[in-house]
């Protein structure tokens, strides 16, 4: 399963329209409302503001307006195409005064969601868990080690030294002689390398 590691955009103009298109990594869908409440509050004199999503093979759509499925279906498309998950394309168009037909309005957002994609590095998910792990400081460096490349989420300088992160299962062994606690099973995180 593959995604995208950050936000990207691109800005393509057709026929005095201007499409604007961005693709988001989601960690959990209900970041589509908050995200598209944001693109709603920063171009809000935009004509239409539609998207695409697919997170743990669940998909939605949404044309905002456009005629029924010359917009949010194509993006959605491009998404399955490209075999991803765990994302979200939207485009926002400025009408420029010139009808493109339902061909036109298909071949817009098709092309200006493949043209985000393009600018995004794509990165396969895996499963793992989101874990804590404690230990003496004098092992901190060791720690380090054995779980890089993985970021580390938290640091806690206490009686001990605790992180959380997210690892993958095949990385379990590498810090079973550490106390650790499993917080989330069945997480998905990026590989990294």
């Amino acid at each position: 399963m593959k995604s995208i590691e950050k936000q990207a955009s691109s800005m393509m103009e057709i026929q005095k329209s201007k499409f604007l298109a961005k693709v988001f990594p989601l960690s959990n869908v209900e970041e589509v409302d908050q995200i598209l409440f944001q693109l709603q509050k920063e171009y809000p004199d935009a004509t239409h503001i539609c998207y695409g999503y697919i997170f743990d093979n669940k998909k939605r759509f949404s044309d905002d307006g456009e005629p029924s499925g010359t917009a949010g279906m194509p993006i959605l498309k491009v998404l399955e195409h490209q075999n991803l998950d765990h994302i979200l394309a939207c485009v926002i168009r400025y009408f420029g005064g010139i009808k493109l037909g339902a061909g036109g309005l298909v071949r817009a957002y098709t092309n200006s969601t493949v043209e985000a994609l393009n600018q995004a590095k794509k990165v396969n998910l895996i499963k793992g868990v989101i874990l804590k792990i404690t230990f003496p400081y004098q092992q901190e460096k060791m720690v380090q080690n054995r779980i890089e490349p993985y970021p580390i989420f938290l640091k806690e300088y206490q009686e001990a030294v605790t992180y959380q992160l997210f690892l993958p299962l095949s990385y379990l062994p590498k810090i079973e002689e550490f106390s650790y606690q499993i917080l989330e099973e069945n997480s998905l995180g990026m590989e990294l390398t």
